[in-house]
């Protein structure tokens, strides 16, 4: 990774690049999860128009596709707890499923844009979400998909992350916010200057974002305080649009986002490196399977699955 002059290799690429066909080439396909070394989801859809849950249980290699109709509007957010799958997403739509996504369960919600998900424990949830920066909602709900405790606030909301079912963070436009109890109480922590797209925990401490105007922040002390790894307003650096983040490890991590956009990190956020594109494609959401593969989907139905030895 490094010349003798000590300069960074600028453009990377993945051993193997292998796209999965996903049976659809105009869905969006939002977030994708693994619940357990085989079995994992992928929710998207047609904003207006229906719903689409791929699922795998062979760890990522194949796809099964499936259209819910009685959840005509896509999905965004996914979430497991206690061998059941929640999924949610536009106009309000609640989904679960307890036999590993055989079948699906739908209670309508007030019909609000949802982007994300959590169970925060037996017989209890959070949703989150909004639209056009300046409405944002959290609404709790029980496990049998009944809700209560609407709440509106003056920005959108992008990404839940819960540690335990106490703590949690939210991901929103221009601010991050931390909870103590479960999402009832919020505190805005000292962090700004991006509309942030993607909050991760790793621990009870630290904690990685970044936003959509290409600003990378890390935190090691549970979002007292944050360092600035990557400035996205920086002009002597390139324009990116960044949408999810993960880290395999401290030192290594991975961002995606528009334009088939895919960064990396060998150095705990130091230098970020760009791989040479594999799909022309916004990638939306990226995690990590059991064998150290990557699984990153996005625009037109993609989904790769990604070597993570580069060269």
């Amino acid at each position: 990774m490094f010349s003798t002059a000590g300069c960074r290799k600028d453009l990377l690429r993945f051993r193997i690049a292998e796209r999965i066909d996903t049976h659809t080439t105009t869905d969006r396909l939002n977030k994708i999860m693994m619940v357990n070394d085989t079995l994992g989801f992928c929710v998207g859809g047609l904003r207006f128009d229906h719903s689409t849950i791929l699922k795998t249980e062979d760890g990522g290699h194949t796809w099964d596709y499936r259209n819910i109709s009685s959840a005509p509007k896509a999905l965004y957010g996914l979430a497991s707890f206690n061998n059941t799958v929640y999924a949610t997403g536009f106009d309000g739509k609640l989904l679960w499923s307890a036999d590993q996504g055989a079948h699906w369960q739908m209670r309508q919600l007030w019909y609000l844009p949802y982007k994300d998900l959590a169970v925060t424990g037996p017989g209890s949830g959070l949703l989150i979400g909004g639209i056009n920066f300046y409405e944002g909602y959290q609404t709790f709900f029980d496990t049998n998909g009944y809700f209560s405790a609407i709440d509106s606030q003056g920005y959108e909301f992008n990404d839940l992350e819960m540690v335990d079912a106490h703590k949690g963070y939210l991901a929103g436009y221009g601010l991050i916010l931390s909870t103590e109890d479960g999402g009832k109480t919020w505190k805005t922590l000292p962090i700004e200057d991006d509309n942030f797209m993607s909050v991760k925990a790793y621990g009870s401490e630290s904690l990685w974002t970044c936003g959509f105007n290409g600003s990378i922040f890390c935190s090691h002390d549970a979002g007292q305080s944050w360092t600035r790894k990557r400035n996205g307003n920086d002009f002597t650096k390139p324009r990116y649009h960044l949408l999810d983040i993960v880290f395999t490890d401290a030192l290594h991590g991975y961002c995606v986002g528009e334009n088939g956009l895919l960064i990396y990190t060998d150095d705990g956020g130091e230098h970020w490196m760009e791989f040479e594109k594999f799909t022309a494609s916004t990638l939306r959401s990226i995690v990590m399977t059991a064998d150290g593969a990557l699984l990153v989907c996005g625009d037109e139905g993609t989904l790769f699955r990604l070597s993570p030895k580069t060269f």
